[in-house]
């Protein structure tokens, strides 16, 4: 009995988790061009600095699709290092496969690299993913053996 109570408090703060998980969706927005600004790669910017007003021209803004976005576009291929402009967005709505992907594709009628990724705050540089089933199952299993 005792174990069955344990294994259901566990399942509520898991799926609430998730549920708060995914209300709070937000992903990074900005822009720059070339050197200038601090919405290229190597994205160094972190939350705390945005939150703070401490990094300007890079907000977070709440996203309801959920789905964050990275558009590299280039002035010209051959001279991909001047006039790159990065920029970061809140997709409307995310790719059919509902697949994190980068790829070549059209953007207001350019050819720009894309790249679409699910999940809060993670159209950053660098992108960890937490597999929460498998925490569960881990969990649980701990659960039973011990």
């Amino acid at each position: 009995m005792f174990i069955k109570i344990r294994f259901l408090s566990i399942l509520v703060i898991y799926l609430f988790q998730i549920n708060l998980t995914t209300a709070l969706q937000r992903c990074f927005t900005c822009r720059s061009r070339g050197e200038l600004g601090s919405c290229k790669d190597p994205f160094t910017v972190n939350v705390t600095l945005v939150e703070s007003k401490q990094e300007i021209g890079v907000e977070t803004a709440p996203c309801p699709s959920g789905w964050c976005g990275k558009i590299v576009e280039t002035e010209n291929a051959l001279k991909e290092e001047y006039g790159v402009a990065t920029q970061r967005i809140c997709l409307q709505r995310g790719p059919s496969d509902s697949e994190d992907r980068c790829a070549y594709t059209k953007w207001n009628y350019r050819k720009v690299l894309m790249c679409f990724c699910k999940g809060d705050l993670c159209n950053n540089s660098h992108h960890v993913t937490v597999n929460y089933s498998l925490i569960c199952a881990i969990l649980i299993a701990t659960i039973f053996i011990f």
